[in-house]
């Protein structure tokens, strides 16, 4: 595994960095923003974001003047990171790198679900289905993702209800 691909999966691993990817999507935030909406010392976010943006999962985009200084604003890419998964094997993640990556996204979702709040819903299949079906829900999923990460908007904008949205979808070979 390359020094590059060990930075990115060392990047994710943090419970705060994972939180930020999540926050950043479909919005840019300062580290201002970020640590208000997290709980976070504004320092701590700003360590945080760097080492996010060093690693390549999420992007500069803009700055603004605040107090006589520059804020950067960071996004998540959800786009590019959704169409790096579907690359060519040689291109993609390892399997290592995919466990360590889910690893750090389950650890997120227990903290998500620690609090009970009604309307949520969980679904989980092995089974063998028609093909056809198979391509038709993946498609589903990814559309309902694209759907979901473009209508993302700041935190606690008037209007909007706090949400998560995880999807992932594994064939499996026969053992």
């Amino acid at each position: 595994m390359s020094d590059e691909r060990i930075g990115a999966l060392r990047a994710i691993a943090h419970p705060a960095r994972v939180r930020m990817l999540s926050l950043l999507t479909g919005t840019a935030m300062s580290a201002a923003e970020v640590a208000r909406e997290l709980g976070l010392t504004h320092a701590n976010a700003s360590y945080h974001l760097r080492v996010l943006a060093e690693a390549g999962e999420i992007v500069v985009d803009g700055e603004e003047k605040v107090r006589g200084g520059v804020a950067k604003r960071y996004r998540y890419p959800h786009e590019l990171q959704a169409r790096a998964a579907q690359a060519p094997p040689g291109r993609r993640s390892s399997r290592e790198e995919r466990l360590l990556h889910l690893r750090a996204v389950a650890a997120e979702l227990e903290r998500r679900t620690a609090v009970e709040v009604p309307g949520g819903w969980l679904s989980d299949l092995e089974g063998w289905v028609d093909p056809d079906a198979w391509d038709r829900a993946r498609a589903l999923l990814r559309e309902a993702s694209d759907l979901l990460h473009d209508a993302n908007r700041p935190p606690r904008t008037e209007g909007t209800v706090h949400v998560s949205f995880t999807a992932i979808t594994l064939p499996l070979e026969d053992r």
